[in-house]
């Protein structure tokens, strides 16, 4: 194999394939980047078995000439090693040749680096998908969603699945949910797909989607979300992004979600969230987290916290709207700032029903967006 790339593209493609590689693999091969060279292009390959990532780079882009291949063929280099190396070289074109035994000399400029490479032919296959259950989303769309859904996800492996968020399609309704036993997050959109596209209990891990989410493209970008039994492939232009699918049925969260409510509040998201942003300083510091909210009328709030070592802080805040019956409720100050914080709407509405009922946050303005924390109970 023998090659001149342009660095830029090549670093690209690096960055993005590299973040399907573990510290941890039991293979050693999985610990390399696995190039194929051809007359179309170079193609690089990660994979920890749970993701695999392929980045594609063409010979032509624009008009320019981005690869010079001498001799096709492939080989798999120790990722970070080539990573850091190649970041560091000195010059725009980097020529890569692998002669016997693999042997690879990668020179650019006046540096010239001899690395041992292995062989491609033991590196594992990627998955074969059938293309049977094929969607298509917007980028921003698919980075937003994963965003306001995967923070909610269990951090702990007592229940596998729950590390995941769930992903469904019915009746053109795409909806992903994030749930962790003590909260849920939840956005849906309306979207056009095939009626043997619709798929249900298709759940992936939280922290897969948020690899997904640093290689998603800004902008109105359109990807590729194919679905089978037990792995799901996301393609966009360069790249293809291939996850497993987490074994396990997902809870059926729909049941714990009030249908109606005795309290409602509205009030100023950035407001609400700095106030009991400066309340969780405090909180924090007991190591529990716990803030109370009470409402003093239709019109006020107070949002408190104290601890034993430095004292309380309590702050008072005038709310949009409040309606139904006056409540005093604790909660856990960082899933309601989590909660907050991937809510992009002016004004947010929080439904109550009981000071021991699961509390319910959206946005006012409408954005299919569904919070859910469960309150503590408190002695005073």
């Amino acid at each position: 194999m023998k090659l001149t790339v342009n660095k830029d593209f090549l670093n690209e493609a690096i960055q993005h394939v590299t973040k399907a590689i573990s510290s941890r693999t039991t293979l050693p091969i999985l610990s390399g980047i696995k190039l194929d060279a051809s007359f179309s292009g170079l193609t690089l390959t990660a994979s920890d078995t749970d993701i695999s990532i392929q980045s594609f780079i063409p010979m032509e882009h624009d008009g320019k000439e981005i690869i010079r291949l001498g001799q096709k063929g492939s080989v798999v280099l120790p990722a970070k090693f080539f990573m850091e190396i190649i970041r560091k070289l000195p010059s725009d074109q980097i020529e890569i040749e692998v002669s016997q035994q693999f042997q690879t000399v990668i020179r650019a400029g006046s540096s010239e680096i001899q690395m041992v490479g292995l062989d491609p032919e033991e590196y594992p296959l990627l998955p074969e998908i059938e293309e049977d259950k094929t969607v298509t989303v917007a980028s921003d769309l698919l980075k937003t969603m994963i965003r306001q859904t995967a923070f909610a996800v269990s951090a702990t492996e007592a229940t596998p699945v729950l590390t995941g968020v769930q992903w469904i399609l019915n009746n053109s309704t795409l909806k992903l949910i994030g749930c962790d036993r003590h909260r849920l997050a939840q956005r849906h959109t309306h979207m056009e797909a095939d009626e043997n596209a619709q798929f249900s209990n298709v759940v992936i891990s939280g922290r897969t989607l948020n690899e997904l989410s640093k290689i998603l493209p800004d902008g109105n970008i359109l990807v590729d979300m194919v679905v089978s039994d037990n792995q799901v492939l996301f393609r966009m232009e360069r790249i293809l992004f291939y996850s497993r699918i987490l074994e396990g049925t997902y809870p059926d969260t729909s049941k714990l979600i009030p249908k109606s409510f005795q309290t409602q509040l509205v009030a100023r998201t950035r407001e609400l969230m700095d106030a009991i942003d400066r309340a969780y300083l405090l909180s924090r510091e007991e190591r529990s987290n716990i803030v109370r909210m009470t409402m003093i009328d239709h019109e006020t709030i107070e949002v408190s916290s104290s601890s034993t070592e430095l004292g309380k802080v309590t702050e008072t805040l005038v709310v949009s709207g409040l309606d139904g019956e006056l409540l005093k409720i604790s909660f856990n100050s960082k899933y309601m700032l989590d909660a907050l914080k991937v809510i992009d709407s002016e004004k947010v509405r929080i439904g109550f029903t009981g000071s021991m009922s699961p509390i319910i946050i959206q946005p006012e303005d409408g954005t299919p967006i569904l919070q859910l924390i469960l309150p503590y109970r408190t002695t005073n």
